[in-house]
């Protein structure tokens, strides 16, 4: 496992360098949604009883952040290795295909679970949120990082410039995780909506990790953790393949 430690090494110094830009700045933008959100609705929005509206948005804040910012380390850094050309030291070396995307999801993982952490550090301050379940919150902050850091490889590799990978984060991250019940309950919806809303996978994730906070959630907290863990399993296996088969990888 010595190449599955040192690509690992690398990724985290990777983000953590530029913890400015890659920690503290996501962490800024969640409290400003915090602020402007809770000052405009906070006296007209409660969704679950007893839980004021900003105690509800922060664990949708920071699981949102968590996700982006998942996906956003290891697109990142695949497609910058690409493109400089240096994708080639990480290529040569012995490292297993299991070594190479493991070191990139963890990596990807860490760096969400820092920023979601921050996110609760800053906001907490002014906002007390219950904790009912502990297992249910690591249980989808795990994973809903690991998914995220698998899909970010996936879309790393594809890419082949900068532009195709912005695609990625303002026509799909974006709408789905703002789509995703971070800012509303989808009992709020008229059916329709409920319905397109329940084919999101970013809503699962966000409403079984609320779960663990509150003990109330729009669906159950096991039908959550199914779509979420085959979520991940389908997209761990499209990365895999991807990685194996060298594609867009080797020229």
């Amino acid at each position: 496992m010595t190449g599955f430690r040192t690509l690992l090494y690398k990724e985290l110094l990777r983000f953590w360098k530029v913890a400015f830009q890659t920690i503290a700045a996501p962490v800024l933008t969640a409290l400003l949604y915090l602020l402007v959100f809770s000052h405009v609705l906070e006296s007209r929005v409660q969704v679950f009883p007893g839980v004021s509206y900003a105690a509800f948005l922060i664990p949708g804040l920071a699981m949102m952040s968590l996700l982006q910012n998942a996906f956003a380390n290891s697109s990142s850094s695949v497609i910058q290795s690409k493109i400089t050309g240096n994708i080639i030291f990480i290529l040569l070396p012995p490292i297993s295909h299991a070594e190479f995307y493991w070191a990139y999801v963890v990596a990807a993982t860490i760096r969400g679970l820092v920023v979601g952490a921050g996110v609760f550090a800053v906001t907490l301050v002014t906002v007390t949120v219950p904790v009912a379940n502990p297992a249910w919150i690591l249980a989808f902050a795990l994973l809903g990082g690991a998914i995220m850091g698998a899909f970010g490889l996936i879309a790393g590799i594809w890419a082949d410039k900068f532009d195709q990978m912005a695609a990625f984060q303002n026509f799909i991250i974006m709408p789905l995780t703002f789509l995703s019940g971070v800012f509303y309950s989808i009992h709020s919806l008229s059916p329709f909506w409920q319905a397109v809303s329940h084919l999101n996978p970013f809503f699962y994730m966000i409403d079984g990790f609320r779960h663990g906070f509150f003990g109330a959630s729009d669906v159950s907290p096991w039908t959550s953790l199914a779509v979420v863990a085959g979520c991940f399993a389908a997209l761990s296996f499209a990365a895999f393949h991807l990685i194996r088969r060298g594609y867009k990888l080797r020229y």
